[in-house]
């Protein structure tokens, strides 16, 4: 039964989740509330692990979510759950594409769900950091690196590992 579940939610996440891996967000977020397969905070490290691994994040997060709550089948079923619209729909626009490639109405749709995007990516943002900045020294620490960034344009990597010692130094 949670092998099914597990298809079905994450299978909803990877039919809704237009625009990227940051887009699961949300959708993950309401799984923490609705299921005991991890919690919010939980998911916040499933979020900070993610990003910093290879691949898409959205898959990363899927495969961590389904381990945690079913182990490596789990791990295996939310992946191929989320995966899967994907594929299909992929496979549906390739066609429809071929066939109306030149529509202006086809154009403005997809220009349509830009703003949607926009929106869940925000959305995710907001509640990662009503999280993850919980306090004045995180608040603090994140204002001075995105400060650091906007001044000194440097790899994100070298941002990340200095958020990383800050991080662990202070026992965040």
């Amino acid at each position: 039964m949670i092998y099914l579940l597990l298809l079905f939610e994450f299978f909803k996440i990877g039919l809704f989740a237009i625009g990227g891996g940051l887009v699961t967000v949300p959708f993950l977020f309401d799984l923490a509330e609705k299921y005991d397969w991890f919690t919010a905070s939980e998911l916040t490290d499933m979020i900070a692990i993610s990003e910093s691994t290879p691949g898409p994040i959205g898959v990363n997060m899927a495969t961590f979510a389904g381990f945690k709550s079913a182990g490596i089948m789990g791990a295996i079923v939310a992946t191929f759950g989320l995966v899967l619209p994907s594929v299909i729909i992929i496979i549906w626009v390739a066609r429809l594409m071929q066939k109306y490639s030149g529509n202006a109405r086809t154009h403005a749709i997809l220009e349509g769900i830009r703003p949607a995007v926009l929106a869940l990516i925000l959305f995710a943002g907001l509640q990662v950091a009503r999280i993850a900045l919980n306090g004045s020294l995180e608040i603090l620490m994140f204002a001075a690196l995105l400060s650091m960034m906007r001044l000194w344009k440097q790899s994100p990597v070298l941002y990340l590992g200095l958020a990383a010692v800050l991080g662990i130094a202070l026992k965040l």
